[in-house]
């Protein structure tokens, strides 16, 4: 085992190294500047599109609404990365590990807003009826015609890759997590903990993407509205850390800062690679999931969806992440190169420290319902993969294989499983970032078209 572990970590280490950091950064910036900033400029347009699809339009290709197409993929995203994922960052990475994470988010608006208009422009309709599409759909109908055997090779690779890293970041990961703070605050059993959502995440994904965009339509705006709002009241409190601490994530980006007893400060190389990397495992921005769920979204527009599928990387990152970042950081309990606490036990004492005996329950059941609608998000992922590997037939079977692995992440010890899925994450996007950038002008002619058309109708 500890020659496979080892194994592993030295490919890790090679594809999230420093071309991997600059294919991700790039990509995002390429798209950034080709669109001519237009994510950062339509960020308010795209959230009143976002309101206006709440509502299903059945007259329009697709299954589910706008609104939960997107509520779909941050079910996805919103999860332990967002509260242990960001501690990680942190205590490795430094405080300048959050910078990179919001840079990281800022250029990945651009690359969620071209998965998900790739997505829509290039799905297909599948044997049942159901509108499918992803990176291994926009590879093969976007770049097959040029790229022929290579296309299909990047194709299979991605879906590959994404069926089998969905059990390990979307599944057995998520319900360990949910187990371990489940047992350390409730004193619920591993047992337990994992038979419950194995239980209700069964009863959930039987009904498809229809019932999965539902139960995430409602889930999602919830718990992470409570979660933000919880963490502006531990912000409240630590009001007179706010301007120091948001000076030393400037300064610790880009210069070594020792912090909270630390042994020495980090290096500026590892705290990008902390913020790129748990950025990318955050927002999910050029991993290539999310435009999975956005295939089925009913929509006029490829462009209408990827204004509101880029939505996912600001609310993830620049939102979410940002309030347990900030948290941990006034709460003076962070300690660089490891401590005591690391983690999501790390962001529940920091909660904790500013309301005592409340503020750790906050953190428990919101990584508890976070990691529940991950686990349902990435069931969606999971199955579009499988099914363009081996067909519909192989939905079922997988949806049963998915609820099985369940209890087994909840009760096991998954430090190689987080190792081998934040692995698979890299080799997921390398070929969905080659197709964007070889499908960019696609992206850029069809947003050009869109609001030329939606300037002349105004007129």
């Amino acid at each position: 085992m500890q020659a496979l572990t080892d194994f592993t970590s030295s490919i890790n280490s090679v594809v999230w190294g420093v071309p991997m950091l600059i294919l991700i950064l790039g990509s995002g910036i390429l798209l950034t500047v080709g669109l001519g900033f237009m994510p950062i400029r339509k960020l308010v347009t795209a959230f009143g599109l976002l309101w206006k699809g709440r509502e299903a339009k059945e007259d329009l290709a697709g299954e589910i609404s706008p609104f939960n197409a997107l509520m779909t993929a941050l079910s996805a995203t919103i999860g332990t990365g967002n509260i242990g994922g960001v501690a990680i960052a942190l205590v490795v990475g430094g405080p300048g590990a959050l910078f990179w994470m919001w840079m990281t988010a800022l250029v990945g608006m651009a690359t969620k807003f071209a998965e998900a208009v790739l997505a829509v422009n290039y799905r297909e309709v599948d044997e049942i009826g159901h509108h499918v599409g992803g990176p291994m759909y926009y590879i093969k109908n976007g770049l097959g015609p040029r790229f022929g055997i290579l296309a299909t090779i990047l194709a299979f690779a991605f879906a590959l890759f994404g069926s089998i890293a969905g059990f390990g970041i979307g599944n057995m990961t998520q319900s360990n997590a949910v187990s371990g703070v489940m047992e350390g605050t409730f004193g619920i059993s591993p047992t337990m903990t994992g038979i419950v959502i194995a239980v209700l995440v069964g009863l959930v994904i039987l009904g498809g993407i229809k019932r999965i965009a539902l139960v995430a339509g409602i889930l999602v705006p919830f718990m992470g509205i409570a979660y933000f709002l919880a963490g502006l009241v531990i912000l409240a409190i630590n009001f007179t850390e706010i301007p120091a601490a948001l000076s030393l994530i400037v300064r610790a980006a880009f210069s070594p800062v020792a912090v909270g007893g630390g042994a020495a400060g980090v290096a500026v190389m590892v705290a990008i690679r902390q913020g790129v990397a748990r950025g990318i495992f955050s927002n999910e921005a050029g991993l290539g999931s999310a435009p999975i769920a956005h295939a089925a979204a009913q929509t006029s527009s490829p462009v209408r969806q990827g204004l509101i599928g880029m939505l996912g990387t600001f609310i993830d990152t620049i939102v979410i992440c940002s309030v347990t970042g900030l948290a941990i950081i006034t709460s003076g309990l962070l300690v660089t190169n490891g401590g005591d606490a690391n983690g999501a036990e790390l962001t529940r004492q920091a909660f904790d420290s500013a309301l005592p005996g409340f503020g750790g329950y906050i953190v428990t059941c919101s990584l508890a319902i976070f990691a529940f609608t991950t686990i349902l998000g990435w069931s969606v992922y999971g199955e579009r993969c499988v099914e363009y590997l081996l067909g519909v037939n192989a939905i079922m079977p997988f949806r049963i294989m998915w609820v099985f692995a369940i209890p087994i992440g909840a009760t096991s010890q998954l430090d190689y499983l987080w190792l081998l899925a934040d692995t698979l994450n890299a080799m997921m996007a390398i070929p969905n970032l080659i197709a964007l950038l070889l499908l960019s002008p696609v992206v850029f002619r069809l947003t050009r078209k869109y609001f030329k058309d939606e300037q002349e109708e105004t007129q």
